[in-house]
Formats: C-alpha cells, sequence, structure tokens
C-alpha cells in the first residue's frame, strides 16, 4: 500500500523499495523476467530482490535553465520520465551503486546538475539520475496537476477500517501508523478509503489528507541467512522482478496484468504447485504457521474480520510482494501494513 507519495504540500511521506536508467524492470510487456522459473541459485545466503540489469539509451544535454518550477511542495520539481524505473545511484556514472528507483511518472526534488545528470532526493532516497530522463518547469507542473493523487496517510497505531461510518460497524481491517490510503471520497468526520481491492471507512480524526505524486523506492535487499533454500531464494527472485507491472482483476498474466490470487497462483506453477484462482481457496493449502516462523515464500492472507480477500508473498525482511490493486499493480509492501488473517506454507524445503 506504500506507493509513497514524494512530497504532499509541505508534508515529506516515506517510501520504500528496490532498484531499475531505464530498465524495464517490472514494466508491463518488457518485463525482463521469464515466464519459467530460473535456476536455483546455489550457496545464496544473501540476494537482491530485482533483476538490477540497465537498459542502455543515448543520453542528451539537458538545459538546465528548463528546471526551477516550484509547487507540490518541491521548490525544484522533476518528474520521472521512462518505460519502467529509473536507476538512482550512488554518484553522477553508470559505474556508481544503486540506492533506489525511481518509477515513471514519480516526483523528485531536484538538488544539483552535474554533467548530464540530476542530483535528486525523493521519499528516503538521494543520489544521482540521468537529466534526460526527468521533465522539468512549466511543463513539469502542467503533468503534476494531472498526476497528483489524494492520500489519507495514517497518524496513529492500528487505524480501524470499518464497513460504514459508524464506530459501531464492523471492523474490516486495522492498518498500520504512517500508510497511505488511497482516497476514494471525503465526508463529514469520515475518510472513505480503499485497502488493496476493498474499500471501508476510517475517522478522519487519525489520518492527514494530503495530495502528491509517487515517490521513489529504496534498493531492497532481503538478506535471508540460513537454513533458507534455495527454491525459496530463487522464487522471490522471481516473483519481485514484476513489481510495477499491472492489477487485472481476474487475470493471470505476470506481464499483462494479474489479481492477487492470480499472481501467486502464477508464480507457484513455476515451481510444480498449482493453485486455484481465488485466496479465500489458496489459503486451506500448504501448512498453516505463525506469522513469527514466516520464511520467503510463505503466504500472507488478508481480508475483513475472519473473511479472507486477499493474498501475498513473503519475501523476509518483513516486506511481501503482492498484486495490490488497480491504482498500484503487483507493489512491495510491509507484511504487517494490515493484520494478516493466516499464513501458510507450500515449499517444504
Amino acid at each position: 500500500m506504500k506507493k509513497r507519495l514524494v512530497r504532499a504540500l509541505s508534508i515529506v511521506c516515506c517510501g520504500t523499495l528496490l532498484a531499475g536508467e531505464a530498465g524495464y524492470v517490472g514494466y508491463a510487456g518488457n518485463t525482463t523476467a521469464s515466464q519459467s522459473s530460473s535456476s536455483a541459485l546455489a550457496g545464496i545466503s544473501a540476494a537482491t530482490v530485482m533483476n538490477l540489469n540497465d537498459y542502455d539509451q543515448p543520453i542528451t544535454a539537458v538545459d538546465t535553465a528548463t528546471t526551477g518550477a516550484s509547487g507540490y511542495g518541491y521548490t525544484n520539481l522533476g518528474i520521472c520520465q521512462v518505460e519502467g524505473n529509473l536507476n538512482i545511484r550512488e554518484s553522477a556514472s553508470e559505474e556508481a551503486s544503486l540506492v533506489g528507483k525511481l518509477p515513471n511518472e514519480a516526483g523528485c526534488e531536484i538538488v544539483a546538475t552535474e554533467g548530464e545528470w540530476y542530483q535528486i532526493t525523493s521519499g528516503e532516497v538521494s543520489g544521482y539520475v540521468k537529466a534526460s530522463y526527468i521533465l522539468t518547469g512549466q511543463d513539469a507542473l502542467n503533468l503534476a496537476a494531472t498526476l497528483a493523487s489524494t492520500k489519507a496517510v495514517v497518524n496513529t497505531n492500528n487505524l480501524r477500517v470499518r464497513s460504514e461510518m459508524s464506530t459501531d460497524a464492523s471492523v474490516m481491517t486495522t492498518v498500520s501508523s504512517g500508510e497511505e490510503l488511497e482516497v476514494l471520497e471525503q465526508l463529514d468526520g469520515w475518510v472513505k478509503v480503499s485497502v488493496d481491492s476493498d474499500e471501508g471507512y476510517v475517522s478522519s480524526e487519525y489520518v492527514t489528507v494530503v495530495e502528491g505524486l509517487n515517490d521513489a523506492m529504496t534498493l531492497t535487499e532481503a538478506r535471508y541467512g540460513e537454513g533458507v533454500s534455495d527454491v525459496r531464494v530463487d522464487l522471490i527472485n522471481n516473483a519481485t522482478q514484476y513489481v510495477g507491472n499491472p492489477y487485472v482483476w481476474g487475470g493471470t498474466s505476470l506481464t499483462h496484468g494479474a489479481d492477487c490470487s492470480g499472481f501467486v497462483m502464477a508464480i507457484y506453477a513455476q515451481y510444480g504447485i498449482s493453485l486455484p484462482h481465488s485466496s479465500r481457496a489458496q489459503a486451506n493449502y500448504g501448512t498453516k504457521i505463525s506469522a513469527s516462523e514466516a520464511q520467503p515464500g510463505d503466504l500472507f492472507f488478508y481480508g475483513s474480520g475472519k473473511s479472507i480477500s486477499h493474498v501475498a508473498i513473503y519475501i523476509g525482511n518483513g516486506q511481501i510482494v503482492h498484486a495490490s490493486s488497480k491504482k498500484t499493480g503487483i507493489k512491495i509492501s510491509n507484511a504487517f501494513y494490515r493484520n494478516p488473517i493466516c499464513v501458510t506454507r507450500l515449499i517444504s524445503e
């Protein structure tokens, strides 16, 4: 659920995820991931959970006079324009280490210009990007006006999402502090929000409604430690390569669109495990375990009350990868962004 806002008015919101210059990582129709599983990665105890190969394109010089647009909480607004995700590097060099990725149409603060590179900040990420992929000036402001979305930032722990606008209504789920919920409608004392594919209501007292752009995602590495099989490592590297691809209700395509259970079904099918196309039904497969026992590759199930309506793959370090909603597509989230109903294990080794 944290497809983060870069900045909202004068509020800076945090964000997390992974990395890809104009790499087609997680871009529908151009993903670098194979539809068949890759060979198991022997002897790996720490693995980067994205394909970090760059897609090289000619770099054109940028007229720095076009920068300087102020608005939407930025003093020098830039908007990423690339198919897929833009690499953010530690220094102004293609050889520099990756520190994050800037999704297409995400915003950033341009701090300085260094040759054909911009030094930027976006969300929790600071680094350098190729300037030829950043829209600036009035064009950036015009585009921002069409991209800005309204989010409700949760400012309390375990915020109750209710089925109706009443404190007597049933609690669908609870959401952690700092999470951002898509706002569907603002009402008297209540905010109608979207939580994955579910709709509910939260008290306006416990959220801050802001308008802003998406921001950068941090480079996330899953460090598994001893006892995690190569199959699990391979499955996570495989699944996370599709981050950024679209959510399609009823879909099972990893490149052209899948819903939550379709995504899980398609990934597990590559490892010889057949699952039904239903999160509720998938919860009946495998062995139920506690969340504290979860290893990469196990499944987390969410929903309203005790009714399951969403499923995600655990990737380690308290994170999941899942087909979240039409708004966000396939993404990585905190495993406890909402309370899981149950956790199951299908991989025995």
